[in-house]
């Protein structure tokens, strides 16, 4: 129900009618067979236009689920790696850390030393280097590798801006327990309007 005594109206066309009595504006509504909704209730005198208020809700609703359905969820995928790997399996964590960030993730590389690995952090320092020059193309260097323990983590980010080459899901998980981490928020709408006023 609008309360305020005259609205700014606007017709079915779009074209600005001018500000009128509410009862005046109502009674225009009801000549086209519409409905008159307010929709920047904000304004002083408040804003209304003359249009299907059912057929204006549908429409915000089904934008609202396209905009839902293009968020994405970034994930941090965590690959897990130790000080010693080897080419071949050096080469085959490449290809998870570089899959997970061309689907716009991010990439946590984690180091877990055993025994004596602890006296010698800078192997896995160069590994991590080594990891950055493999991704260079594609990534950024989000958090430099720290020790957390006996733990060396490092965590990569898509290039800004980079497309990524296949959207993620709110369901995806990796046998290394990635953390996830939400990257949009649901979208809000400012404008919603209030109940028509009846034709």
């Amino acid at each position: 129900m609008i309360r305020r005594p005259e609205v700014r109206v606007i017709n079915p066309d779009g074209q600005q009618l001018g500000i009128q009595p509410i009862r005046q504006a109502i009674a225009l509504a009801q000549e086209f067979g519409l409905d008159l909704v307010e929709i920047n209730p904000k304004a002083d005198p408040p804003v209304c236009r003359i249009m299907d208020f059912g057929k204006f809700k549908y429409e915000q609703k089904k934008q609202a689920a396209v905009a839902k359905k293009r968020q994405r969820i970034i994930e941090i995928k965590e690959v897990k790696m130790r000080p010693k790997t080897d080419t071949h399996d050096f080469d085959f964590k490449i290809k998870h850390v570089r899959r997970f960030l061309e689907e716009g993730n991010k990439a946590k590389l984690t180091i877990r030393f055993k025994g004596r690995e602890m006296a010698h952090p800078d192997m896995a320092a160069k590994l991590l280097d080594k990891v950055v020059e493999a991704c260079r193309d594609i990534a950024v260097v989000e958090q430099t590798y720290r020790m957390e323990g006996r733990t060396m983590t490092m965590i990569l980010a898509p290039i800004p801006g980079r497309v990524p080459t296949a959207p993620a899901t709110r369901t995806a998980k990796t046998s290394d327990a990635p953390e996830a981490e939400n990257a949009a928020a649901e979208p809000t709408s400012s404008d919603a309007p209030p109940a028509a006023e009846p034709s």
